[in-house]
């Protein structure tokens, strides 16, 4: 039998159609594990067939849940933050709620005005990346008294709540492999660090290896690239053309690292023969190289899925105090590196 509305279909509609009350609806669509599963499947089974869709802003007008968390990347230009965002999403969508996702292109001003915009929406709760945000930001968070979290970094003393990975640690594991293995000619490439805290961290950490092993750095091989395979790989092959090459090149991620890579194929400069290769992340892809790629490892995916919980946990709990959560990092050996002779 099929159920035709004159109008969109209402909460009152799909109770009728499911054969149970207005009030175990709005159960099943706000608290999700109260209600039987096989209810469930019948109210998810009118609602499909009704077409019905929650009207989330008149609930939170009216001071419910809006069911959303705003989640503020710097950017989804690029797969850096794929699996930490599918994992916090993944998280937070177990337990009901919706991702309003959006980018501010590692501008913290941008991030401010973008940050506006979501409240307006009325999100429950917001997602950062990184703990480098501008001061009206933080005023902003602490003025709405809402729940917040910084996913990436972790930082004992950061202004708001932070799940992920010391980045200065995961820049000295990179630097310590590559002086272990005896380099000492040594170059580096990493990102802009303005507006991104978790590069700039990344260098100081490999920068103190150099330091305190004695190791200078000419500027030359000093480099600066965008996240961007094809940047990296211009950058380098500029390197690796001069008559001065390092023998060993640090890099702020894989993405870079494998631009790289590549750079030094094209130039039949052998990986890691001629050159060694290092890179921080372990993203997807590094490990299929060939040679593959030798990186720190950052446990992405648990740091997502705890970021989720703690939020969630956070608004259920209608508190802005979530635990400071420090995720390991790893260094993963693999092909691009190796010992100097």
């Amino acid at each position: 039998m099929s159920l035709k509305q004159s109008g969109k279909a209402d909460i009152v509609d799909v109770a009728r159609a499911a054969k149970v009350s207005a009030s175990t609806v709005s159960r099943c669509f706000n608290h999700p594990d109260l209600v039987n599963p096989a209810t469930r499947k019948k109210i998810d089974r009118a609602v499909a067939r009704l077409g019905y869709i929650r009207n989330r802003a008149a609930q939170a007008m009216h001071g419910k849940r809006s069911g959303t968390i705003g989640l503020i990347v710097p950017t989804i230009n690029h797969a850096i933050f794929a699996e930490v965002v599918q994992s916090f999403s993944d998280s937070v969508e177990a337990a009901g709620f919706t991702i309003l996702m959006t980018s501010h292109g590692y501008d913290l001003d941008r991030e401010y005005s973008v940050l506006r915009k979501l409240l307006e929406h009325r999100v429950d709760a917001i997602a950062l990346i990184g703990l480098e945000h501008s001061e009206e930001t933080f005023q902003l968070i602490d003025q709405q008294k809402m729940p917040c979290v910084a996913i990436w970094n972790h930082d004992a003393a950061s202004r708001v709540p932070c799940v992920g990975a010391e980045n200065f640690a995961a820049g000295r594991m990179a630097a310590e492999h590559i002086v272990g293995l005896g380099h000492r000619r040594i170059g580096m490439i990493f990102p802009r660090t303005e507006g991104n805290d978790r590069a700039q961290d990344r260098l100081d950490g490999a920068r103190s290896v150099l330091e305190d092993a004695g190791i200078a750095v000419p500027p030359r091989w000093q480099m600066t690239s965008p996240y961007s395979i094809a940047h990296a790989k211009d950058a380098v092959e500029a390197l690796l053309s001069s008559k001065d090459v390092p023998s060993a090149l640090i890099c702020g991620n894989d993405v870079i690292a494998q631009g790289a890579v590549y750079a030094a194929l094209k130039l039949g400069v052998r990986v890691p023969d001629d050159l060694s290769v290092v890179g921080i992340g372990n993203f997807k892809g590094s490990m299929e190289m060939e040679p593959g790629l030798t990186t720190v490892h950052i446990p992405a995916q648990d740091i997502g899925r705890v970021a989720g919980e703690q939020i969630v946990a956070a608004v259920a709990a209608q508190t802005q105090q979530l635990a400071r959560v420090k995720c390991d990092v790893d260094l993963v050996v693999r092909g691009t590196t190796r010992r100097f002779s």
